[in-house]
C-alpha cells in the first residue's frame, strides 16, 4: 500500500499586504521497480488548429495520483506544422510515468504549441502502462477526444488518434550494482603547491598548518577521501603535487609523489595522504605555474590500461587559483573523457575561477582543437561556498564530500552505457561453515 501524506497549505509571503498564493506539497512513497520504458508514438488526422498552417503538436504525459490529481511526466517535442506527426522516442523510468502500478492511469493530452505559450488543446486520451506493455498492436491505438467538442457536436467523432510505434522494457543499474559486482574504484590526489598560495608558515596561507584545525587543503582531502575510501578495497591512495621546486636541486615539478616516492606515490589511507602531505609542505619550495595537464595524464595512462568496467579512476585536484595551461588542460579533458575516468576539482581561497566553471562542462561541453568531450568528467565546487559560519567544520565537510561526489555515480554510469558494460554478478553473502558434532558409539 502506498504512504500518501498531505502537508497543510502555506501561504506564500512575498509583497506586503498583497496575497501571493499558496503551496501545497503532496508526498507519496516511491516504488522500488528500477525499470525504464523507450516509448515512440506517432498521430494520425489531428485537428486544424493554426490558421495559416496545420498543426504544431506535442504530447503530454500526466501519472496519476492516488488522491485522484494528476502529476505532469513527460512532454514530447513539437513537431512544426503537420496533422500526422511522427515524435522521437523518449526513455521514462516506470516509477515516474506509474509509480511501478501497471493498472493506473496514465493520461496524454495533445496539444498545438503557439509561441506565446497559449497552446490549444487538441484532445486526450487515458491508457495504462500494463495495456502499453502490448505494445504496437489495435490495442494501442487511441482516439484522441475533445470533451468540449464532444459536449457539442453530435456528429462528433475524434480529433485523430495516436498510435504507440514501439515499446521496449530496460532494467535500469545503478553506481552500487557495479560496485558490488567488484568494480573497483581508484582515487588519486593533486595538491596546488604554487606559491599564490602564501608561505606555509604564516596564517594568511592557504597551506597553514594550523596545529588546532585543518586548513582549507586539509579539510577538502579529508572529507572527500574518507567518503571514497569506503569504495576502495586497498585504500592506497596515489598522492601528487604540483608546481613546486624539489629539493635537493630546485627543479620545478607539475608531478611529484607526496610521499618522495615517485615509483610508488600510494599512501595508506586518506591519513596517510594528509601525513605526507604535511612532509611535502615542509620540504618543497612553492612556485608555480598552476599546471594541470601533468597530473591528469597521469591518471589517465592508468585508465587507459583498464577499460573493461573492473575500474575506474576518480582524481581529486585542490587548487587555489588562476590555471596556467588552460588549452592543454581543455586537451587532457576531452581525451579523459573516453576512459573510466572522473576529475574532482576543489577550489580554495578568494581567487575568481572562471577557467574551472569553465572545465566543468555542465552548460558547454568542454572541446580542444574543434573535438568535443564525449561526456562530462568534471565536477567543480568552490570550498568558500561551504566554510561555516557558526565554525562547525564536520558539517562544512560533509556538505562539500555531499555535492563534490553528487556527479561521480551519473559519470560513472555514463561510461558503462557508453561501453555496453553490465555489472557482473555480485558474489553470493559469506555464509560461516557450520562444524558438525561427531559423536562416537
Amino acid at each position: 500500500m502506498m504512504l500518501i501524506q498531505r502537508v497543510p497549505t502555506c501561504p506564500n509571503i512575498g509583497i506586503p499586504g498583497k496575497k501571493c498564493g499558496t503551496i501545497i506539497l503532496t508526498a507519496e512513497e516511491l516504488n522500488c521497480c528500477r525499470d525504464a520504458v523507450l516509448m515512440q508514438f506517432c498521430a494520425n488526422k489531428l485537428d486544424k488548429k493554426d490558421f495559416f498552417g496545420k498543426s504544431d503538436p506535442f504530447l503530454v504525459f500526466y501519472r496519476s495520483n492516488e488522491d485522484g490529481s494528476f502529476t505532469i511526466c513527460h512532454k514530447t517535442e513539437v513537431v512544426k506544422n503537420t496533422l500526422n506527426p511522427v515524435w522521437q522516442a523518449f526513455k521514462i523510468s516506470v516509477r515516474a510515468l506509474c509509480n511501478g502500478d501497471y493498472d493506473r492511469t496514465i493520461k496524454v493530452e495533445v496539444y498545438d504549441w503557439d509561441r506565446d505559450g497559449s497552446h490549444d488543446f487538441i484532445g486526450e486520451f487515458t491508457t495504462s502502462y500494463r495495456e502499453l506493455s502490448r505494445g504496437q498492436s489495435q490495442f494501442n491505438v487511441y482516439e484522441v477526444v475533445n470533451p468540449k467538442k464532444k459536449g457539442k457536436k453530435k456528429k462528433y467523432i475524434n480529433s485523430g488518434t495516436v498510435t504507440l510505434l514501439s515499446f521496449l522494457v530496460e532494467t535500469e543499474v545503478s553506481f552500487l550494482d557495479y560496485i558490488k559486482g567488484g568494480t573497483q574504484i581508484n582515487f588519486t590526489v593533486a595538491i596546488d603547491f604554487t606559491a599564490s598560495n602564501g608561505n606555509p608558515a604564516q596564517p594568511t596561507s592557504l597551506h597553514y598548518m594550523n596545529p588546532y584545525q585543518l586548513n582549507a587543503y586539509g579539510m577538502a582531502l579529508k572529507a572527500v577521501g574518507e567518503i571514497v575510501q569506503d569504495y576502495d578495497s586497498d585504500k592506497m591512495f596515489p598522492a601528487l603535487g604540483f608546481g613546486a621546486k624539489l629539493p635537493p636541486d630546485g627543479r620545478i615539478s607539475h608531478e611529484f609523489a607526496l610521499n618522495g616516492n615517485p615509483q610508488n606515490p600510494y599512501c595508506d589511507g586518506i591519513e596517510g595522504v594528509m601525513e605526507a602531505y604535511y612532509r611535502s609542505l615542509k620540504s618543497v619550495q612553492l612556485y608555480g605555474p598552476t599546471n594541470f595537464a601533468p597530473v591528469i595524464n597521469h591518471v589517465a595512462r592508468y585508465a587507459s590500461s583498464v577499460k573493461d568496467g573492473s575500474q575506474y579512476f576518480v582524481l581529486l585536484i585542490v587548487t587555489d587559483g588562476v590555471i596556467s595551461d588552460m588549452a592543454q588542460t581543455k586537451e587532457s579533458i576531452v581525451n579523459a573523457s573516453k576512459l573510466p575516468m572522473s576529475i574532482i576539482i576543489v577550489g580554495v581561497g578568494p581567487a575568481e575561477f572562471d577557467a574551472m566553471i569553465e572545465l566543468d562542462g555542465d552548460d558547454v561541453r568542454v572541446s580542444s582543437r574543434g573535438k568535443y568531450a564525449e561526456r562530462d568528467i568534471v565536477q567543480f565546487v568552490p570550498f568558500r561556498d561551504y566554510i561555516d559560519r557558526s565554525g562547525n567544520h564536520i558539517l562544512s565537510m560533509a556538505r562539500l564530500a555531499k555535492d563534490v561526489l553528487a556527479e561521480i555515480p551519473e559519470q560513472f554510469l555514463s561510461y558503462m552505457r557508453a561501453r555496453g558494460i553490465k555489472p557482473s554478478p555480485a558474489p553470493p553473502p559469506y555464509t560461516p561453515p557450520t562444524h558438525v558434532l561427531q559423536t562416537q558409539i
